[in-house]
């Protein structure tokens, strides 16, 4: 159950429906009249934040820094239009379509159903109602101290990590004509005559003085002889290098401003901040 003492703290938190999805971010959390205790909320939803809706409460749960509310995104986003324009309160016909929408029980006897009668009243800064007046008076319904908080939205950009494509390897077998010189020796006969000398004359005459005969030399030759085999020449992986580099993302804020009007010291007319 959100207490009183959790509202300032979840007031711009993330809101989860019932399937733990994100519907959007918490506006304003309207506080019962009478007991003060967070009875409606409102959330930004649509494209941008442009809509809001209004959630009970009652059955709201804080966990870590989001609220979780048992009903679905598209029940939220369907929940009746409310102007809230009484003074930052929910009049009876409001409230009444509004817990019809999220099957709730509703009764004209306020008391009974503990209840404010007087409807439910905004949140302040400070995560009060206003149901008294202090020292300062909003002439449009919300009753504040002596100042008038401005607030505006500012960006926080971060990052996500997204899928970009991918890289493999891959490996296939070519075939390629590869030319190879191979240095190869062929013997040759030559013919050579030599004197007859002391040195070789005993085998010039060998053998009969006149006759008929043959002598032959065997003649040899190299020839190119191919093998192949498989070695390893490198080896080749992946890895992945991150560069980084500035995108310009835009998204539009909302500010508020305050003018001052009337007899103001220091102005002349309207002057904007």
């Amino acid at each position: 159950m959100i207490t009183q003492n959790q509202v300032r703290e979840l007031i711009g938190s993330q809101l989860v429906d019932s399937s733990d999805a994100k519907v959007g971010k918490v506006g304003q959390i309207y506080l019962d009249d009478q007991t003060g205790q967070p009875e409606w909320a409102t959330v930004n939803t649509g494209l941008f934040g442009s809509s809001e809706s209004f959630v009970p409460l009652a059955k709201a749960d804080v966990r870590g820094d989001k609220i979780c509310v048992p009903y679905t995104k598209d029940q939220i986003k369907d929940a009746p239009n409310v102007s809230s324009g009484d003074g930052g309160h929910l009049d009876q016909s409001e409230e009444r379509n509004l817990y019809q929408h999220y099957g709730l029980n509703y009764t004209e006897n306020r008391s009974d159903s503990g209840l404010p009668d007087s409807g439910t009243g905004r949140t302040t800064d400070r995560g009060t109602t206003d149901t008294s007046r202090g020292a300062g008076h909003d002439t449009s319904g919300p009753n504040t101290d002596d100042a008038m908080t401005r607030s505006e939205e500012q960006l926080r950009a971060g990052t996500e990590t997204v899928s970009a494509g991918k890289a493999r390897l891959r490996k296939w077998v070519e075939t390629e004509e590869q030319n190879v010189s191979v240095p190869v020796k062929k013997e040759k006969a030559r013919l050579e005559t030599e004197p007859i000398t002391d040195a070789n004359r005993g085998s010039a005459l060998d053998g009969p003085a006149i006759s008929e005969e043959e002598h032959e030399v065997t003649l040899t030759e190299e020839r190119p002889v191919v093998a192949k085999e498989a070695v390893p020449v490198e080896r080749v992986k992946l890895t992945k290098d991150t560069e980084q580099r500035e995108e310009q993302v835009s998204e539009e804020v909302r500010k508020e401003r305050i003018d001052a009007e009337g007899d103001v010291d220091g102005t002349s007319g309207r002057t904007s901040r």
